[in-house]
């Protein structure tokens, strides 16, 4: 049967004013299918099938008859697909004259963002009266703010993250800075599970460069020894910039002397290659002071673990260059012709922290 005769209306302006109806004529079987509700069905053309095995209308009551369909005409229906179970619908039923069956509108109401998903609905498979377009749109306004949100706290998130880090660091060395080896220390203090070795580092004759070559000069050779830190050291191994020409190094689970001797023999002799700059050889040595957290009868505290690190290394500047000394013995000269290791080394762990420590120290003799 022909929708013109009935309607006063054609079938496509039957589908463009209610894209989700289902007429269902006398027998039962389909009429006619609205395009979205066809589209969401998902079987191809709907004419000719029953319709109450596509549909299930569970409120106000249960109802399998086309009879028991118009007793609920002008009612809201609830109701769902029985494909999609998961998804109610709404309804509401027309008794159209002459036994031409019953026309029941659909709609996906509150359901209409898992509709829209689940089906790839778009704009163009609504009437443009549907209420679902008004909620379609503030439904992609929502994705849009989300989406820019998340956006936007990623990137506060990454310039913070950033920021901390730019803190923590020296911008020359790339190593870590005063605060961020103090944080550290205290961390690894705090942790009685492991052990450590602390190393004060002095670089020698390093006025000297800067006087005869420049700042620049200077900066070249902080470079090197700011590298040669990062890769003569372990993964776990921490390096940091702490002043002009000074550095510290924290050696995790590692205090014996030989062992930290060792280490401070390779960076002496790592720290003693001339660096290059602008046709002209800078030599330059380092001095070292050790501490380690096992010779102390209780856990030291950072302010006395550098303490005595730093007077280790005033030992060793005052016995001469190229040398090292640990806390409370005499200091060790690094033979110069001994050469360096170049064994694989792995960058430093990051640095954390922000506790800042005045340093108050004797002068040492460059």
């Amino acid at each position: 049967m022909s929708a013109a005769p009935i309607l006063g209306l054609c079938g496509d302006a039957l589908d463009r004013l209610l894209p989700m109806h289902l007429w269902i004529g006398a027998d039962g079987h389909v009429i006619r299918a609205g395009p979205t509700l066809t589209k969401m069905m998902g079987q191809g053309e709907l004419r000719g099938q029953p319709a109450f095995e596509l549909i299930l209308i569970r409120r106000p009551g249960m109802v399998d008859s086309l009879d028991g369909l118009r007793d609920l005409t002008g009612q809201r229906l609830g109701l769902i697909l029985r494909h999609a179970p998961h998804l109610p619908l709404r309804g509401a039923a027309v008794a159209l004259p002459d036994a031409a069956g019953v026309i029941v509108d659909l709609s996906l109401g509150l359901s209409f963002s898992r509709g829209v998903a689940e089906f790839g609905l778009t704009l163009n498979d609504f009437s443009p009266c549907d209420q679902t377009i008004e909620l379609l749109y503030l439904h992609e306004a929502n994705s849009a703010t989300t989406a820019l949100s998340q956006h936007l706290t990623a990137r506060l998130q990454n310039a913070r993250a950033e920021a901390q880090a730019q803190a923590m660091t020296d911008p020359l060395t790339g190593l870590a800075n005063r605060r961020a080896m103090d944080a550290e220390i205290n961390r690894a203090l705090a942790d009685h599970a492991h052990d450590f070795g602390l190393m004060q580092i002095d670089l020698d004759l390093f006025k000297r460069v800067n006087d005869s070559f420049g700042h620049a000069a200077g900066d070249a050779v902080l470079e090197r020894v700011g590298h040669v830190l990062r890769h003569q050291l372990r993964l776990g191994d921490m390096a940091a910039r702490v002043g002009g020409d000074e550095f510290i190094v924290l050696i995790r689970d590692c205090t014996e002397a030989e062992d930290l001797g060792r280490i401070a023999t390779r960076l002496i002799a790592a720290c003693e290659v001339p660096v290059s700059y602008r046709g002209q050889l800078c030599q330059i040595s380092a001095s070292i002071g050790i501490a380690a957290v096992t010779t102390y009868p209780h856990r030291p505290d950072l302010d006395q673990l550098l303490a005595d690190a730093d007077a280790a290394l005033y030992s060793a500047k005052r016995a001469g260059r190229g040398r090292y000394a640990f806390h409370g013995s005499a200091p060790i000269v690094v033979n110069a012709a001994q050469p360096v290791t170049h064994r694989r080394r792995a960058d430093d762990l990051p640095p954390g922290g922000f506790r800042r420590r005045q340093n108050d120290r004797v002068p040492r003799p460059d």
